[in-house]
């Protein structure tokens, strides 16, 4: 638990006499090495004054009205400091000062780290309600390139919300590519998360303007990674004789026959799984990011993969279908495979789900809204970043079309 360090001093400021010679007496509050010192408006000559005892060594009547004003300040203020404590309120020389004397607190500026690590903390308590874990993540990863930036610009912990403008804006913009070396996309990302953040402050009218006004980012179109179906019939019928590549390929091409994403498969459980009543087996879930139901007819391929792990310790301990690894290795691990296979691509575990709804089922003939509804898209236009317009698809529309030509000859 934080323990704070408190402590009370009186004191003559002897520095400035005042005309009759006195000295006026001030009082220092610490907390934690933080001093706030203050003139109590009360004045003695220093000849009385006693700094080991911290009082007036006179016995006249203004002498003993000093000792006891000091003697009832020193009380009131442990006694503040003590409800503060026990209210777990934060304690601050400034805050006892301003207490002591009766003076209005005024709420303290909103500033920007300070209310992305709030809302930060709010969306780490709704991970799996509102939120993924990798959603947060890249929240608390923005919040931490903000505090770097304002470490180098402005050489201070945080700044107030009115100092976020445009100029600030391109600064992080320039910091995340140069400092950060991070791509277009993901620049616009952390830049999403931020605006999220500057909107939420404009709603709560703690900053007035839109610091992104009049600043637009493009996406660049990015190149997925897919394996044709040639290139999914050699991974699966490769043989590997090393248990672990074979574990990693079974996951992957189960992905690739069912498109579940990474954490989707790896909850897989034998509740997710039904049957209708012409005996065909059906994977209904909830994907984990969106909470969208996912409708997936189970093939003939993803099904004996279940049945070959159906009796792995894992899956009996956890009580889930496959005995998946943790992401990180299943990355290691596809990229290995791919080499053993001759497959010159970049593999990742998310490139099963581009292969499923490619090459699995667009160029198969499964329509586009058949495809987004068993990925758990919510809208079409989602779906069409990860189903590719194949060249035979091309080919078989303009073969449809060189057919009505000749005939028409």
């Amino acid at each position: 638990m934080e323990r704070n360090s408190f402590s009370v001093l009186f004191f003559l400021k002897k520095t400035k006499l005042l005309k009759n010679g006195e000295a006026s007496v001030c009082m220092r509050i610490t907390v934690n090495n933080v001093r706030s010192e203050t003139n109590i408006r009360k004045s003695i000559s220093p000849s009385l004054w006693n700094q080991a005892k911290e009082c007036s060594r006179g016995k006249d009547r203004k002498s003993n009205d000093l000792n006891k004003f000091i003697e009832e300040a020193r009380i009131k203020l442990y006694n503040i400091h003590a409800d503060l404590k026990q209210e777990g309120l934060p304690i601050t020389a400034i805050i006892l000062r301003d207490k002591f004397f009766g003076l209005e607190e005024k709420e303290a500026p909103k500033t920007l780290i300070a209310t992305i690590q709030e809302h930060n903390d709010q969306c780490r308590q709704l991970v799996e309600k509102d939120f993924a874990l990798i959603t947060v993540r890249r929240y608390e990863s923005c919040k931490r390139y903000l505090a770097e930036l304002i470490k180098i610009k402005f050489d201070k912990e945080d700044i107030p919300l009115k100092d976020v403008n445009g100029e600030f804006i391109r600064a992080f913009e320039f910091y995340l590519k140069t400092e950060k070396d991070c791509a277009q996309n993901t620049v616009i990302r952390y830049m999403k998360c931020l605006k999220k953040i500057t909107n939420r402050s404009i709603a709560n009218e703690w900053i007035n303007k839109d610091p992104f006004a009049g600043i637009k980012f493009h996406e660049k179109e990015v190149h997925r990674e897919f394996l044709t179906w040639d290139e999914l019939q050699i991974l699966v019928n490769k043989k590997f004789e090393i248990p672990r590549i074979d574990l990693v390929r079974d996951i992957f091409v189960f992905c690739a026959y069912s498109g579940l994403s990474f954490i989707d498969v790896k909850q897989l459980s034998s509740e997710h799984i039904t049957k209708d009543r012409e005996g065909n087996y059906w994977i209904r879930k909830a994907r984990q990011k969106t909470k969208n139901m996912c409708n997936i007819p189970l093939l003939d391929v993803p099904l004996s993969i279940i049945e070959k792990y159906k009796d792995h310790p894992l899956c009996k301990k956890q009580n889930v279908l496959l005995p998946v690894p943790c992401n990180q290795k299943m990355n290691a691990y596809i990229k290995e495979i791919s080499d053993l296979c001759g497959i010159k691509k970049n593999l990742s575990t998310h490139c099963a789900r581009y292969t499923y709804a490619t090459s699995v089922c667009l160029a198969n003939g499964v329509s586009m809204e058949n495809v987004a509804k068993m990925l758990g898209h919510s809208n079409i236009s989602m779906t069409k970043r990860y189903a590719k317009v194949l060249d035979q698809s091309i080919l078989s529309d303009m073969q449809k079309v060189g057919s009505l030509s000749a005939t028409t000859v």
